[in-house]
């Protein structure tokens, strides 16, 4: 039998490792707005290395044998936090290349005239706020020069800039990438 909080993380890392379904995967094939940009649009799972998926699943269920061994975590206790599992392996040929990629953004702070220069960016919504964060290569910390606003957190954007394979850590998530913002558009459904 396994526990609420267990089964609420490994929803969320098996979503994340599957994109977001239809409405949030890149198309097949890169669009040609994209490529004529010089951007070359992925999916997350294009951020994760081979056999990365099976190494989550062990880890969860690594995690999931530690927690009965304790009698488990109450769901609402103290001790029931939206814990960050995964690790920061990447996908080093990406290191350096400008991508286009869709996602959520989860600003460090949020107003609604607040002008950010900083946030992650992560597969699906409510990713770090209402649900366990995204594996750290499954989460990008996106710096940008212009401060920007973002009015709407539930609103999917596309992300263009260039990807580092640079580590970040904060409260909200850890990252495995960084991407420096050239532009930021509304996904359109």
């Amino acid at each position: 039998m396994t526990s609420p909080t267990f089964q609420r993380l490994l929803a969320a890392i098996l979503i994340s490792a599957a994109t977001v379904g239809p409405a949030m995967a890149a198309p097949k094939d890169a669009s040609p707005v994209a490529a004529s940009k010089g951007y070359e649009e992925i999916k997350w799972e294009d951020l994760m290395p081979e056999g990365e998926e099976d190494r989550l699943l062990e880890m969860y269920a690594a995690q999931q044998q530690a927690m009965m061994g304790y009698g488990g975590v109450a769901e609402g206790s103290a001790a029931d936090k939206a814990m960050q599992i995964g690790t920061f392996n990447v996908v080093e040929e990406l290191d350096g290349t400008r991508i286009r990629i869709p996602g959520y953004t989860v600003p460090f702070e949020f107003s609604p005239k607040a002008q950010i220069t900083e946030f992650l960016l992560v597969p699906y919504f409510g990713a770090c706020l209402h649900a366990p964060p995204p594996p750290p290569n499954q989460t990008i910390y996106v710096t940008s020069e212009k401060p920007i606003k973002i009015s709407d957190l539930a609103q999917a954007v596309w992300i263009e800039g260039t990807l580092k394979a640079t580590k970040q850590t904060s409260d909200l998530a850890d990252t495995a990438y960084t991407l420096v913002l050239d532009s930021m558009e509304e996904y359109k459904y």
